[in-house]
């Protein structure tokens, strides 16, 4: 991960609106250049990032390149108006945002960075993925993939961000951020070699922290309610298109009636075409309204599934110290083994029938001499010396990743609330637009239903 001390932004003009994006104003601070997580005060929570401004990016007109081609694609207007260059933009296309969200994962991997929207196969397969609707629904979900890249404190510092918006010449950037990534490859250690025999991907950890149990608690309940207000307004949706095609059969039929009634044609044709106009407007606010906020739900959902992922991670972390522990431990015991038989203290070490049975095997297989046992212990005592640094970089690593996880929460958190007051917002408004647009067809027609007068 970059350096705190690394600023890669000096050439930029940051915005600051005098309404910040959340409701914690107070937590603000009144100088530095855009996002930064400083942790220098000590009178403040070290767990609490910094906010100082926020970006603001954008992705806009797709479209199809090298058309009537088998290599066609579509490519998207990427736009961050307050980097160096007076208005930076460029072109990039669905698989320079997949590089981008790889390596911003393999970068930062103590923070939660959002998933790209799925590949949608089916419509690959039938050719739809060139349609107007699929691209501006993918277009949509790309501009919210960025939003909230530049919602986070740390990702929207990454040079390979700046670049993505910036540079002329990604395809050269690429190859040079894959060749000398920003932080060195970790080598081969203690670690690597006996992850394979000894960590055990369905193990638990043993002693587990009270403050990530919390936190999955609450990933689980939201994600829960996520899938429930998914399933519900699918299915208002479906019974929405229900209604609107039986308003629409009522107008057909109500203008049928119309030409059977001579003397109330006029009437019942503007009834007719008042149910039409009410038909199409259920139909335009599924489309504004219901199905957006349905993408939007999905959207969220795996925006949450990479927060969960981060959270396994951080129990990954302390697993491979709780593992390593024991490890050492096993070694140890066994060197201190080996030591007492040497003196002549076997029976004193403690480790009953194991132990025993382990020099009887020794003994049948002719290693039972105290050269061999010495020669043992010296390879013990530098395997030893191994695990006790790699014990060490364990724990250090397990609590680094876990004060960086609850930063993490605290960035997720807010976005997730901003996220949701946007969505449920714009289901607020979509629906107060329909019904006053309904309110103001059926004002027009009830007077001229009522002027209707039938001789018996």
């Amino acid at each position: 991960m970059l350096g705190d001390d690394e600023d890669v932004f000096d050439s930029i003009t940051w915005e600051s609106p005098s309404a910040p994006p959340y409701d914690y104003v107070d937590h603000l601070p009144t100088t530095g250049p855009g996002f930064r997580q400083s942790t220098s005060d000590s009178n403040e929570d070290p767990h609490q990032p910094k906010w100082e401004g926020y970006l603001i990016p954008s992705v806009r007109d797709p479209v199809k390149e090298l058309a009537d081609t088998k290599d066609a694609y579509v490519s998207y207007l990427t736009n961050l108006p307050i980097f160096s260059t007076p208005n930076p933009s460029a072109r990039r296309r669905f698989q320079d945002f997949v590089f981008l969200r790889s390596h911003l994962v393999r970068d930062f991997p103590a923070c939660v960075v959002p998933a790209l929207p799925d590949k949608h196969r089916l419509e690959y397969i039938t050719g739809d993925r060139f349609s107007p609707e699929f691209m501006e629904r993918r277009r949509l979900d790309l501009h919210r993939f960025l939003e909230r890249l530049a919602r986070h404190p740390t990702l929207q510092r990454s040079t390979l961000l700046r670049a993505f918006f910036e540079s002329t010449e990604w395809h050269v950037h690429m190859h040079q951020h894959v060749a000398h990534p920003p932080m060195n490859e970790q080598s081969q250690g203690i670690i690597d070699n006996i992850s394979d025999t000894l960590l055990n991907a369905f193990s638990r950890v043993r002693k587990p922290d009270e403050r990530f149990l919390a936190m999955r608690e609450n990933v689980d309940k939201f994600e829960e309610g996520l899938v429930l207000t998914e399933r519900l307004f699918t299915r208002v949706r479906s019974r929405t298109s229900d209604l609107t095609a039986d308003y629409h059969d009522l107008a057909v039929a109500v203008q049928g009636l119309g030409f059977l009634e001579s003397g109330i044609t006029d009437p019942l044709n503007h009834f007719s075409n008042t149910l039409l106009e009410f038909s199409a407007l259920l139909r335009h606010t599924t489309q504004t309204t219901t199905d957006p906020l349905l993408v939007h739900l999905h959207s969220l959902l795996t925006y949450s599934h990479a927060n969960r992922a981060v959270l396994k991670l951080r129990d990954q972390k302390q697993l491979d110290f709780e593992e390593l522990s024991d490890y050492l431990s096993g070694v140890t015991s066994e060197r201190d083994r080996l030591a007492a038989v040497i003196s002549g203290h076997a029976g004193s070490t403690g480790l009953g029938i194991g132990a025993y049975l382990k020099d009887r095997v020794d003994a049948i297989r002719g290693a039972d001499d105290d050269r061999s046992r010495v020669e043992k212990m010296r390879k013990l005592d530098i395997k030893i010396k191994e695990l006790q640094d790699a014990v060490t970089t364990a724990h250090e690593t397990s609590d680094a990743f876990s004060d960086e996880t609850l930063r993490e929460q605290t960035i997720f958190q807010h976005a997730k609330e901003a996220e949701m007051k946007e969505m449920l917002g714009n289901l607020a408004d979509g629906q107060i637009e329909f019904y006053k647009a309904a309110m103001e067809e059926w004002d027009r027609i009830i007077p001229v239903i009522q002027r209707i007068r039938v001789d018996v």
